[in-house]
């Protein structure tokens, strides 16, 4: 038996990559998109004409749109929402200064109350090669981690749930920072056991942050915080990571931007988090790193130096 529908909202690279990892499953899946894709939408996925349609035929909806629009976007949803849908979001972003989730935006812009949340360490490209992956699903609901389980669901693709909704949003958010560290961190030619406690320092501190959210720090100490970030290691074609290593080459912002190939919402949350943190009390020194020195062109000399003896003191 075939399963529901499935709509995918976001045709970027992202978008793309979970609507053919539904369509493996099978089942009916949707691809609700501003972007002309000439052919390019992978095979099993079958555009929606509009947020009409998406509300009509899918209860399952996963938006994998930028965190700058989520707002825009699912307020336009809403008005063919209900009660009955299933809302998730794979997006490593948090709204506005106060840090809103993206399902946090969901609750206040439509009706739809049974929410979730994709992290982990898969990529784009692996789920477009049906290679081997997993992710973890997060929500409140159990009927919505199922759901997810049987829409992406297969023999390459493993998903692990958890109650902990905001650990997971949160999560994806930090470990999409620090991948930047990791790409950085490489190309300066840190020896594997820095590498080795910088990553485990700055678990940590992501833990913390979480926490101090109302997350659970040991959601961070599984796939969707250590796992994805010790996963970032070997993701050289990572955005993030590739936005590392360009910055250590000496790029600007802007031209590391471009060379990383995708919008990377780390760029611009690194500095939200180092103030928010500021603002609750927290300390959060590698991530003042990342936001003060590596994304604002600092020398990795000084970088190194402020990890030996601030970030890891």
């Amino acid at each position: 038996m075939s399963r529901p529908a499935v709509a995918v909202v976001g045709g970027g690279a992202w978008g793309l990559a979970l609507a053919a990892a539904a369509a493996r499953t099978g089942g009916p899946t949707l691809l609700l998109s501003r972007r002309a894709h000439d052919g390019a939408v992978p095979a099993g996925v079958e555009l929606a004409r509009d947020e009409a349609d998406v509300g009509a035929r899918a209860r399952l909806v996963v938006l994998a749109v930028p965190s700058g629009v989520a707002r825009e976007v699912v307020r336009s949803l809403g008005a063919h929402f209900d009660g009955r849908h299933f809302v998730v979001h794979g997006v490593r972003g948090l709204v506005g200064e106060s840090m809103e989730t993206i399902s946090d935006v969901v609750r206040d812009e439509t009706p739809v109350r049974r929410v979730g949340a994709l992290g982990g360490p898969a990529l784009a490209s692996d789920l477009i090669a049906g290679k081997p992956s997993v992710m973890v699903c997060g929500s409140r609901y159990p009927e919505v981690n199922t759901a997810m389980r049987d829409a992406f669901g297969s023999p390459t693709l493993r998903l692990y749930p958890t109650e902990d909704l905001t650990g997971i949003e949160w999560a994806s958010a930090l470990v999409g920072c620090l991948a930047i560290g990791v790409g950085y961190a490489r190309a300066v030619g840190l020896g594997a056991g820095i590498l080795a406690a910088v990553i485990t320092r700055a678990v940590e501190e992501a833990a913390r942050l979480a926490a101090a959210a109302g997350g659970t720090e040991r959601t961070l100490l599984g796939l969707a915080g250590f796992g994805d970030l010790l996963a970032s290691i070997e993701q050289g074609e990572r955005p993030e990571v590739r936005l590392g290593q360009a910055l250590a080459a000496g790029k600007p912002l802007a031209a590391a931007v471009a060379e990383a190939g995708q919008r990377v919402e780390a760029v611009e949350l690194t500095g939200r988090i180092v103030k928010w943190a500021e603002g609750a009390g927290l300390r959060a020194p590698i991530f003042g790193a990342l936001a003060k020195g590596v994304l604002a062109g600092g020398s990795p000399e000084k970088l190194v130096e402020h990890l030996m003896t601030v970030a890891m003191a």
